[in-house]
Formats: C-alpha cells, sequence, structure tokens
C-alpha cells in the first residue's frame, strides 16, 4: 500500500510504468481505430459500442465501458487527455495506479448511468449516443479536488483568460455548469454524466479509497529480526530490542496517518507524522 504512494518513493513520476500515459495512449489507439472502422469498413461503431438508454435496454452493457473510449473529434479527445494528464498524474502517484484506475472507470461508469437513466426522463436532455471519457475526468477532477481542497489551480476560462481558484471551487464551478446544462440544455454534451462521475470521484474517495486492495507481494528477504539501540543507564553499553512486525508498525502507526491524508490532505501531517511515514519508507526499502 505505502509503494503506490508518491511521498514514500523517491524519484517522482515515472513515465515508463505510468497507469495514466498508458492510458492516454489507449485513447489515442481507440480513436485511431473508431476512425478506421467507420470511414474505412463503415462499421456501426456507435450503435453498438456508444452509450445509449435504447443499448442498455436491449443488454448493452458493456456499452457502460466501450462508451468511455469513444470520441466525438480530435478536440474532445485532446481535451480530456489533456485534463486526464494534469490531474492523472498527482492522484495515480498519491492513491497507486490500480485505485487510480478503479476511480477513472468507475466514474466513468456511473456517469453513464445517470446519463441513460436522466435520458428518458428528462425529454430536453435526449436519449441520444453518448461517448467520451469526460465522466471519468469528472471523477478524476473530484477526486483531486477532494484530495487537496486548498491547492490553487489556474485554468483558463473560455481557453483564453486565466483565472486562478482553489481546487474546491473548480469542483464546485464543475457541478453548477452540469446542473445548469441538465436544467437548460443548449448544447450536445453530456451534462448528466459530468455530474455522475463528479458524484463517483467523491464517493470513491469517500468510501472506497481506504479499501485493503490487493497489492503484488514480493519474496520476503532474510534480514535481522532486531536492532541494537544504545541504553540510557546500566551496565551494558548497548541492548537489544526485537523490531515491532511490520504489520504490526503499519497498523498502529502508518494507518491512521493515511487515514489523515486520504481526509485532509498530506498538507496537514505533521512533523512527526512525516518522520513515521519516513521511517517507515525505509522500512520498507530495507524488505
Amino acid at each position: 500500500m505505502l509503494d503506490d504512494r508518491y511521498y514514500m518513493r523517491g524519484g517522482g513520476f515515472d513515465h515508463r510504468r505510468s497507469a495514466t500515459v498508458v492510458l492516454l495512449i489507449a485513447l489515442a489507439a481507440a480513436f485511431i481505430l473508431q476512425l478506421m472502422a467507420i470511414r474505412w469498413f463503415g462499421l456501426p461503431v456507435f450503435k453498438y459500442l456508444a452509450l445509449s438508454s435504447d443499448g442498455l435496454w436491449h443488454g448493452r452493457v458493456w456499452q457502460l465501458l466501450t462508451f468511455q473510449f469513444l470520441h466525438g473529434g480530435w478536440i474532445h479527445l485532446l481535451l480530456n487527455c489533456w485534463a486526464i494528464y494534469v490531474f492523472g498524474r498527482e492522484l495515480e502517484e498519491t492513491i497507486g495506479p490500480g485505485r487510480y484506475l478503479a476511480l477513472y472507470f468507475s466514474s466513468g461508469v456511473l456517469g453513464g448511468l445517470l446519463q441513460a437513466v436522466a435520458g428518458p426522463l428528462i425529454p430536453q436532455i435526449g436519449a441520444g449516443e453518448v461517448v467520451g471519457a469526460s465522466a471519468g475526468v469528472f471523477g478524476l477532477i473530484a477526486a483531486y479536488a477532494s484530495l487537496n481542497p486548498e491547492r490553487p489551480l489556474t485554468i483558463l476560462l473560455f481557453f483564453v483568460i486565466p483565472v486562478s481558484m482553489r481546487a474546491k471551487f473548480l469542483l464546485l464551478f464543475c457541478a453548477i455548469i452540469a446542473l445548469v446544462g441538465i436544467l437548460f440544455p443548449t448544447d450536445n454534451i453530456a451534462h448528466a454524466a459530468h455530474l455522475g462521475g463528479m458524484i463517483g470521484g467523491l464517493a470513491f474517495v469517500k468510501h472506497a479509497l481506504t479499501w485493503r486492495w490487493p497489492e503484488k507481494r514480493h519474496p520476503p528477504r532474510l534480514r535481522p529480526l532486531v536492532h541494537v539501540t544504545r541504553k540510557q543507564a546500566g551496565p551494558t553499553p548497548f541492548t537489544v530490542q526485537p523490531e515491532p512486525p511490520p504489520d504490526e508498525f503499519l497498523s498502529k502507526e502508518v494507518d491512521p496517518i493515511l487515514d489523515k491524508i486520504s481526509a485532509q490532505g498530506i498538507q496537514s501531517l505533521t512533523e512527526r507524522e512525516r518522520q513515521i511515514l519516513e521511517a517507515a519508507r525505509r522500512k520498507m526499502d530495507r524488505s
């Protein structure tokens, strides 16, 4: 669990083993295949792979996943990829690649479900085909703002005007835009999917982030089971004390700190808590 967190590793963001980079490559490759399938072979890609209420009604549940890999054009793809790169890298470093991908795709699925349900219920939204990674993207934004609410960000309003705001206000701004788009639709944007993605991101951070996720296990190495400490007084200068088992150290010392980071962000840690994390990192390096 600690290996997944950027503050327990050295070297910063590793593009060679990044789930974010793999996701971006997959989205680009899927879009190229989408264009080839439609233009060269005339395949009904959107009918079977794009998300629609009618498709789900007829049992095409795979659309909840496949619609996240389709896009309406290069601009649509590039905007989503840019947002994934901006918010995804730090999220992946913070929560680990496994949780990161689960967060992204679960937010996309929840956003797709909300859009598919809201379409028939709210006539102005419509029940047409939905494509794009935006639901998962807004899940990442919601999770980022939840973990780093006070983080200052600069966004380009209308892609021209730079506006600085804290992450929590960016999330609020996105939620308001989605609600207005649902109630007063004037475009072809799936605002219900965006709102569902944000709800999914917040729910993931609140309920799923602290689950005991399966981790890759490495074979144990032989190492001393004791460490030497100097006594303050006594006839001998040194004494040998047993080192606490790793599981006991993690459960008593590290787990509460990780829970605090999930709830309040890493900036909330005290100096002693940071020292404990550093000690845990050194312990892991030795194992």
